[in-house]
């Protein structure tokens, strides 16, 4: 038997993976920065969100971090800040 690679994803198995909660995976949807289809039956019911696997690659290329921006010309680190404000030395 043949194995079928899983192409979309729910809201809580993006949650896992990221080891966040399924409601800020769902707060994106809703903002319109995360893709997703809503598969629920009936009009009104409870959205059934299914996140293809593509659209969360895009996501996830979208909001990785860079090292620097391009337009920054600065050589040295930032300085590292401790809890209470004052800067660490």
């Amino acid at each position: 038997m043949a194995t079928v690679a899983k192409t979309k994803l729910t809201p809580p198995e993006v949650a896992r993976l990221w080891g966040i909660g399924p409601d800020k995976v769902v707060h994106w949807i809703k903002a319109g920065e995360l893709a997703a289809i809503d598969a629920s039956t009936n009009r009104g019911q409870r959205p059934r969100y299914l996140i293809d696997i593509n659209d969360l690659r895009d996501f996830e290329s979208r909001r990785s971090a860079t090292s620097r921006p391009p337009w920054c010309t600065c050589t040295q680190p930032r300085p590292a800040w401790s809890a209470n404000g004052a800067r660490d030395r």
